[in-house]
């Protein structure tokens, strides 16, 4: 899965479980902010990431993801040490 598959399948994921409209979901978007996330959302986005793309997160993975791109980035290095 290349960056750009990684980042549709995310905003689609996200904007469908979160009720946000998918051009919100913007790069230097911050993510709490942009998703109304609260302490008992972040559990549901990671829940989302393990059904999606079947990597798992812990909470030291979040410290520094602040907008999407650091999520995405995060993800996308989930993916690559898996798939190593």
């Amino acid at each position: 899965m290349n960056k750009a598959e990684i980042i549709n399948k995310m905003n689609e994921f996200m904007s469908d479980e979160f009720e946000v409209d998918v051009e919100d979901i913007q790069p230097d978007a911050i993510l709490k902010d942009t998703l109304g996330l609260d302490s008992l959302d972040y559990v549901d986005l990671v829940v989302s990431i393990e059904a999606n793309f079947g990597v798992k997160l812990v909470e030291s993975d979040f410290v520094g993801i602040s907008t999407f791109q650091t999520f995405y980035d995060l993800i996308e290095r989930k993916l690559i040490a898996k798939h190593a």
